[in-house]
């Protein structure tokens, strides 16, 4: 078995690395990709900076004593710890490049939200007139993150500004350390569908996962953290692993609106919720789940936002851009490289286990098995059903490319995949993934 999850993890290396040496050529001869180190976007600059020596000590922390505290601290000690050792590593991981190119300038480009703050001076007014600015050729034409996604993103960093914590600094502030804790709410998750032991066999690896490059400078980190608690919620309604089901569900539906309203793609996320339901037998949250995402959107239509009418006119300007040249033949593959990258080599092994359980899992999940699958069972129906919404959004062709944070929302479920792994086999897995994590974030500067 450990021979066949090195198989995995080396097939995936190579897969990185077809998509860079095809990547390069087809950029290099005909200049279609739009990114400078494919699969990435990202340029090739090697350096150190004040971020250095923190990530070493925290990836040697983790690495050392993280599967000996994740099975011995009390529970709720270990989701603090896990967030907070999630922080410390995303952070160090950031100020790699410094405060202010690592941090502080990251949401301030001419692509990102802040640039456009001054024109919601009058929210109603603008969400009202948000879908007129989403087309390039329109009247000045919104940013590209702020036209790729519904205005709960950009509203996000008004409300920010408005509370006096303006800035590309607060910004940055606010992404990394609300997108960490989708470590807890992940770990939350597993507890309550699977069993604690596999929840703190998975927690180091949550930690270490090489997607916190991105999580710290992205906001599609703080995407995935609000998709990651509605998904945690809806397990604690389902399996009444709190005594306030109601207002779980309920929650859980709010959250998953406003995650529908901060990226059109993360209606995806449906699929895993469909998964948490499936795994738990019961509908009982559907009805205050549907009521709570209801009122988000009733709240956004009422304000004069149409959802469906803004993701049309998305589609239009996504290839009014460089997804009109970026070929898919290339990305449809190339894309699962960067989710390798982003997940690690770990997550690769995990996967593979995963992909070799799911048979087994899938038919004790029939109402005529003899018994419903045990915690590993639970574990691989829902890695499979993240699988799923990777492969949706890859075949979709709305992810040509950047998919290294796009995807940050599915990512983060992935290393608990890492659960089914050999315990005596942790510590080299999480070296593994330190290792790429350092790599990339000391030999690439990434764009996002």
């Amino acid at each position: 078995m450990h021979r066949a999850d090195l198989r995995a993890a080396a097939a995936g290396a190579l897969l990185v690395a077809a998509a860079a040496v095809v990547g390069t050529v087809i950029e290099r001869t005909r200049g279609t990709l739009h990114v400078n180190w494919p699969p990435l976007y990202a340029s090739w600059f090697p350096h150190l900076g004040p971020g250095t020596p923190a990530a070493l000590v925290v990836a040697a922390a983790v690495v050392l004593h993280g599967p000996s505290l994740a099975a011995r601290l009390p529970w709720r000690r270990l989701v603090l710890a896990g967030w907070a050792a999630a922080m410390a590593w995303t952070w160090s991981l950031a100020l790699i490049d410094g405060w202010r190119t690592g941090i502080a300038r990251r949401l301030t480009t001419a692509y990102e939200y802040l640039t456009v703050i001054h024109r919601f001076d009058e929210p109603g007014a603008a969400l009202r007139d948000f879908t007129h600015h989403i087309l390039n050729n329109g009247p000045t034409p919104w940013p590209a993150h702020v036209a790729g996604h519904p205005p709960a993103a950009i509203l996000t960093f008004v409300g920010l500004d408005r509370l006096g914590l303006g800035g590309g600094g607060w910004a940055g502030v606010w992404c990394l350390t609300v997108g960490t804790s989708a470590v807890a709410a992940v770990l939350v998750a597993l507890r309550a569908l699977t069993d604690e032991p596999t929840a703190r066999r998975a927690a180091p690896f949550l930690v270490l996962a090489p997607s916190a490059v991105w999580v710290g400078t992205s906001a599609d980190g703080y995407f995935a953290a609000v998709a990651a608690w509605s998904l945690a919620l809806l397990a604690l309604a389902a399996t009444r692993r709190t005594r306030h089901r109601c207002a779980a569900a309920l929650a859980a539906g709010l959250l998953f609106g406003l995650t529908c309203y901060l990226s059109y793609g993360l209606t995806l996320i449906a699929l895993i919720a469909a998964a948490v339901l499936l795994l738990t037998r019961t509908l009982r949250p559907l009805p205050l789940l549907a009521a709570g995402a209801a009122a988000v959107a009733a709240a956004f239509t009422l304000a004069g936002f149409s959802w469906w009418e803004g993701y049309q006119l998305l589609v239009e300007r996504y290839y009014q851009g460089a997804a009109a040249v970026r070929p898919y033949t290339y990305w449809v593959w190339a894309n699962l490289a960067c989710a390798v990258l982003i997940t690690g080599p770990a997550a690769v092994a995990g996967v593979r286990r995963t992909l070799a359980a799911a048979p087994a899992a899938l038919r004790e999940l029939r109402p005529s098995a003899a018994a419903p699958p045990g915690p590993t069972g639970r574990l691989v129906v829902l890695v499979l059903a993240v699988l799923l919404a990777v492969l949706a959004a890859d075949l979709s062709g709305m992810s040509k490319a950047e998919t290294e944070r796009i995807w940050l929302p599915f990512a983060a479920w992935l290393p608990a995949a890492c659960a089914l792994l050999p315990a005596v086999r942790h510590r080299h897995w999480l070296t593994a993934q330190a290792v790429l994590a350092l790599l990339l974030n000391h030999l690439l500067y990434t764009g996002w």
